[in-house]
């Protein structure tokens, strides 16, 4: 079996690029603000974190202003790269233009088509396909990624993901009640909802050989991976967060660990009351007494949908090569079996691996096991 190193990984986020965004993140900044891009006021929350400076370009979604701050840096892939790339909505904002009667390009606003969207940027002739599976599409694709690569399949693969913080998507999830009004709290006793953000990130994958023969770094390695669907509910997790469970499982057993050789967790911790206690529960039933260390990043960029995963592995590198934990941002007081277990504050890394998760609407989650170095 092939090993599976991480050469590279880039990220955008409101808080900037990923040097900037764990700079933030270990001050326990937050770059949710009031939004102006649209209009809030019917809604119940008034607040996200949008990046900077993002706007349409003409016919043509936001969708292009984040893949362009993706390859602002040249970006070389091995010979034979295939393409995943991962997202909710794509370019969601046109279909709003649309419905005000602007002239748009339809092909931005279908997922299906973001693979051909990234590949010309690419001058690729091979732009392969989108998964697209809720908030855990891109750690699904990386999931896939890695699966294609340990079995020979694929040499190296690049998973590309995206989503946008959008008038449509901000609709959709204050009609579902679960939009907090202030920034989210993650995993906190008083948690109340999430705060949406948006965000892309980029990372190639390529088999350990291939890795060395061409000098790539290894910014960490993928060992296991999980996917798992508990079919409770079409937005609400399963109370005991069995989906979750079956997924970890199956990654430690993929990476042959026990699970506690892992000490700690990049959490999708949304700062939902529902979410938060699923994840908890999973947690709990993997791991027992004494649990990993628990962070989640939502507090600090928002919740970046399809993105999330594939932005939240990035910063699991910087704690690998780092050592450090980042606090949870927004966490102040915990439930009474949470309170030892989430990080308030930077904490030193107690190992060399961390476990990687994240859940969407339909009851899909996915784990994935990080390691540091070439493991």
């Amino acid at each position: 079996m092939k090993k599976v190193w991480i050469t590279e990984a880039r990220i955008v986020t409101a808080s900037g690029g990923l040097d900037d965004t764990w700079q933030g993140l270990m001050e326990g900044r937050s770059a949710i603000k009031e939004i102006t891009r649209f209009p809030t006021s019917v809604h119940d929350s008034t607040i996200g974190a949008c990046i900077e400076g993002l706007a349409p370009r003409g016919r043509h979604s936001m969708i292009h202003g984040l893949l362009d701050r993706l390859f602002r840096r040249p970006l070389t892939l091995p010979p034979g790269t295939l393409i995943l790339t991962a997202s909710a909505k794509a370019g969601i904002d046109n279909l709003e233009r649309l419905h005000r009667g602007e002239d748009v390009d339809t092909d931005d606003m279908l997922p299906s088509r973001l693979p051909f969207i990234v590949g010309r940027k690419l001058h690729s002739v091979e732009p392969g396909v989108n998964i697209s599976s809720a908030c855990a599409s891109s750690t699904i694709a990386l999931a896939r990624a890695a699966s294609m690569i340990r079995s020979g399949s694929a040499r190296s693969v690049m998973v590309l993901c995206l989503d946008l913080l959008s008038e449509f998507v901000f609709s959709g999830f204050s009609a579902l009640r679960i939009l907090s009004a202030r920034p989210c709290k993650p995993f906190d006793r008083m948690r109340d909802g999430l705060s949406l953000g948006e965000g892309a990130a980029l990372l190639v994958l390529a088999d350990e050989d291939l890795a060395k023969e061409r000098g790539l770094p290894c910014r960490g390695t993928i060992t296991g991976w999980g996917v798992a669907n508990d079919a409770v509910h079409i937005v609400t997790p399963a109370p005991d967060g069995r989906g979750l469970a079956s997924a970890i499982a199956a990654a430690l057993g993929r990476a042959h660990l026990e699970p506690g050789q892992v000490r700690a967790v990049s959490a999708h911790g949304t700062g939902t009351i529902r979410n938060d206690r699923a994840e908890l529960a999973a947690f709990r039933s993997i791991f027992g007494d004494p649990m990993p260390a628990v962070y989640s990043v939502k507090g600090a960029i928002g919740h970046t949908l399809g993105a999330a995963g594939g932005i939240e592995v990035s910063i699991a590198l910087c704690c690998l090569a780092e050592g450090l934990l980042p606090p949870t941002v927004g966490f102040g007081e915990g439930e009474e079996q949470t309170a030892a277990h989430v990080t308030r504050k930077p904490e030193p890394l107690s190992g060399t691996r961390i476990l990687a998760t994240n859940s969407g609407f339909g009851g899909v989650s996915c784990a994935l096991i990080l390691e540091a170095g070439a493991a």
